[in-house]
């Protein structure tokens, strides 16, 4: 019988494992079980944080760059450069995870350090930048991220509007002029698993607005700002998909940049040489930290799972809870899930021993499955 080959392509489970210890403990239980199986492991992202980590373990170059978080004080952020290729995360300089506990400022977190992030990246040579965006603290339609590198925009007194969306609602002229050359001779791939608009009921603050510390009352301000700023800069591209992704980044991006959408999974599948890994295998092992209908949206295991569907090859997932029905797996071309929770129903056990109870469920799957 032929040597069972299996590729571990699984995202984070957020809040206990990283994608890289995700591959590692479900390595460990594989082999506990069934000693002479051959694994691959290729941790995957969808564009939010976790990417540049991703690329890394992909072995790409991990590179640092101070930058201006997203409250005005510098912080440290990664990308990572392979040849002329970067990947850039934007919750890397701009993410939630760069605010002390309980601390938001919805109407005045800025990402004008993720322009000084693709700065960096420019710098260090690339000619292809993946942006990656999702899981920021911020609601600015990517205004500060336009000011880093080059743009002005001023106020009818023609002085720089205040940072964060907030400020946005006093802007009364763009000037993109200043933006920096380079950008024109760039690929900059937006990479994002949401394809909201910058505005309106599926826009960007009423969707992603109050998991920022944005009020109701926040929320009907930053959406008027939003609305304001691209009748200034260009209201078509507020209505693309991806144009509210990471507060509204997606549209500065869109607008100003000539970036181009695509879904975060796709890209990094490519960018991390995810096809000729999946040629090697004979089963799939992907997931993340909650299996649910977000999941079917864009999310790292469905992707994995359509490509390997595509190629013939069998998928199983992993996951700290399940939320999907047998149906719904199976559409998505994941033959069965295993949860963390059905070992341990306590969610909060269950993240605080995650990585062992993810090996004890990657025996399960060498039992079942390479047997």
């Amino acid at each position: 019988m032929e040597t069972a080959r299996v590729l571990v392509a699984a995202d984070k489970f957020k809040g206990s494992l990283t994608a890289v210890q995700v591959a590692e403990r479900v390595t460990a239980g594989l082999r506990r079980v069934a000693p002479g199986v051959r694994v691959e492991t290729l941790p995957v992202a969808d564009g939010g944080d976790g990417t540049v980590a991703a690329a890394v373990a992909a072995g790409f170059e991990r590179r640092e760059a101070r930058v201006t978080g997203p409250l005005g004080d510098p912080v440290t952020a990664a990308y990572a450069v392979r040849d002329t290729t970067a990947v850039v995360e934007m919750a890397e300089a701009s993410g939630l995870q760069h605010l002390p506990a309980g601390v938001f400022a919805p109407l005045t977190a800025t990402t004008y350090g993720s322009g000084e992030l693709l700065l960096a990246a420019l710098g260090a040579g690339a000619r292809t930048i993946v942006f990656g965006v999702g899981g920021s603290a911020t609601t600015d339609g990517g205004a500060g991220m336009l000011a880093a590198l080059g743009a002005r925009f001023l106020d009818a007194d023609g002085k720089p509007v205040g940072p964060g969306g907030g400020g946005l609602a006093d802007l009364a002229t763009a000037d993109l002029s200043g933006l920096d050359p380079r950008l024109g001779e760039v690929d900059l791939i937006l990479a994002s698993d949401v394809d909201n608009p910058l505005t309106g009921p599926k826009g960007a603050p009423e969707v992603y607005g109050r998991q920022k510390g944005a009020t109701e009352g926040d929320i009907a301000v930053l959406d008027a700002a939003l609305a304001h700023y691209a009748s200034v800069l260009g209201p078509e591209q507020a209505q693309l998909p991806g144009a509210g992704a990471a507060g509204g980044i997606g549209y500065g991006a869109l607008v100003a940049l000539g970036a181009r959408f695509r879904p975060g999974i796709e890209v990094m599948l490519d960018v991390l040489g995810f096809a000729p890994a999946l040629a090697r295998a004979t089963l799939v092992i992907t997931g993340e930290g909650s299996l649910d209908e977000q999941t079917l949206h864009g999310k790292a295991p469905a992707g994995v799972a359509a490509a390997a569907r595509a190629a013939g090859i069998e998928v199983v997932a992993v996951c700290g809870r399940l939320a999907l029905a047998p149906e719904a797996l199976g559409g998505a071309g994941i033959r069965r899930a295993y949860a963390l929770t059905e070992l341990e129903p306590d969610p909060a056990v269950c993240m605080a021993e995650a990585g062992t109870l993810l090996e004890q469920v990657a025996e399960s799957i060498a039992r079942d499955f390479l047997r």
